[in-house]
């Protein structure tokens, strides 16, 4: 994989004391490059196609989850009502799409560059951290958006169109959630040793974020499970969608334009807060050589 070619920044003739101290080394692009990024996603995007495998699970995986959950809660039985039955669907999508697509298949494509020796080579240009940590993102995300924007037309077609009371808030979720499971996904890698490896370590954090995310089991009550739920980042993101969405409150009760955004305010922190325990994570644990 290769990046597009950059030109490389003029240096002064060598002087007699850097001549007898030896070359000085490469120096590293310190801004943060769309184009650089633009042409590894490129290059991420094509192994992705060649890869028969991480293909099927980016694409398939979440779908498939969302019609056995949906199938199983009811939520697509005869009698399920069709305005509390699409946005129930469109959340149950969001969080598996999020978990699957971004935050496991991150997790795997991080493991494989670092042993394949391709993110120690990139490091050694132009290319920066964070240049790379995006670059790898690039197709997740884009899948991610896909899906989410066909679930939607599906969801608005089959069942009832979900009336999108405050439409910022389910935004405002994707774009807090996302660099928090992408930096996720670069800590996961740093403690998985191969890829196959990268199948265990990633069950602990799919496991508990799916249970408290709030649209795989039951909740919106007052008990400890609830407390404890909603300090969870997939939680927070499938409340900001119900507010988005629907409007409504977890009683079900409609909220003006004004109270949804109030409500808003403690998943809009608790993501916030999640993103800077992902970042310190990433920084802690990510690793871009090969384990020896």
């Amino acid at each position: 994989m290769s990046a597009a070619p950059v030109t490389p920044h003029p240096t002064p003739p060598a002087t007699p004391a850097a001549a007898h101290r030896g070359a000085a080394p490469a120096r590293r692009a310190t801004s943060f490059s769309l184009r650089r990024v633009a042409a590894l996603a490129r290059a991420e995007t094509l192994l992705l196609l060649r890869n028969g495998t991480a293909l099927f699970n980016a694409i398939a995986i979440s779908p498939l989850f969302v019609l056995f959950f949906s199938t199983v809660s009811g939520t697509l039985g005869p009698d399920a009502d069709p305005d509390v039955a699409g946005p129930l669907i469109l959340q149950q999508l969001v969080s598996m799409s999020l978990l699957f697509v971004v935050y496991y298949n991150l997790t795997t494509t991080y493991v494989a560059r670092r042993q394949e020796l391709v993110l120690k080579r990139l490091l050694t240009g132009e290319c920066s951290r964070p240049e790379l940590l995006a670059a790898a993102a690039v197709p997740a995300l884009l899948i991610t958006a896909v899906q989410l924007l066909l679930g939607y037309a599906a969801v608005a077609l089959l069942l009832a169109p979900p009336p999108l009371a405050n439409p910022v808030l389910p935004l405002l979720a994707l774009v807090l959630v996302t660099p928090t499971l992408v930096l996720l996904a670069a800590a996961t890698s740093g403690v998985s040793r191969t890829v196959e490896s990268a199948q265990l370590t990633t069950l602990p954090a799919l496991a508990v974020l799916m249970v408290f995310s709030g649209v795989v089991t039951p909740g919106g009550g007052e008990g400890g499970f609830d407390d404890v739920a909603r300090f969870t980042p997939m939680h927070a993101v499938a409340a900001l969608f119900r507010l988005g969405l629907t409007g409504t409150g977890t009683d079900g009760a409609p909220l003006a334009l004004g109270e949804t955004f109030a409500q808003a305010a403690l998943p809009v922190a608790v993501l916030l807060a999640w993103a800077g325990v992902a970042w310190y994570a990433a920084r802690r644990w990510m690793r871009w050589e090969p384990q020896r």
